[in-house]
């Protein structure tokens, strides 16, 4: 099946460079189950995410790295199936570094 072709939402201006990764992470949506989903680059502020479905402008979500926390997040562009996300709180300098090496 192909991705939706609807509206391109610009993004918001990014706060710091991303780095490209390619791995699993698992993100949940208010009174969903948990899902796993893509993420093909990863900043302090946030992520891009390959959905299984449309996300929405504006959804919040939690996006769950392994070894940490589950991180609250905001839709803010999509795409069809992709869509970039900011964390409602940066990832830690120390922390960002530990997980791109882990994730590479």
């Amino acid at each position: 099946m192909n991705a939706p072709t609807g509206p391109i939402y610009a993004p918001w201006p990014r706060k710091s460079d991303r780095v490209a990764v390619n791995a699993d992470v698992i993100v949940r949506r208010p009174r969903e189950h948990n899902f796993r989903v893509r993420i093909h680059n990863l900043s302090r502020h946030g992520c891009l995410v390959d959905f299984v479905s449309t996300p929405q402008l504006e959804d919040r979500l939690w996006v769950k790295f392994e070894g940490l926390e589950g991180l609250e997040a905001e839709v803010c562009w999509v795409r069809g199936y992709t869509a970039g996300v900011e964390f409602m709180k940066p990832l830690h300098p120390g922390v960002f570094d530990r997980l791109v090496a882990a994730l590479s």
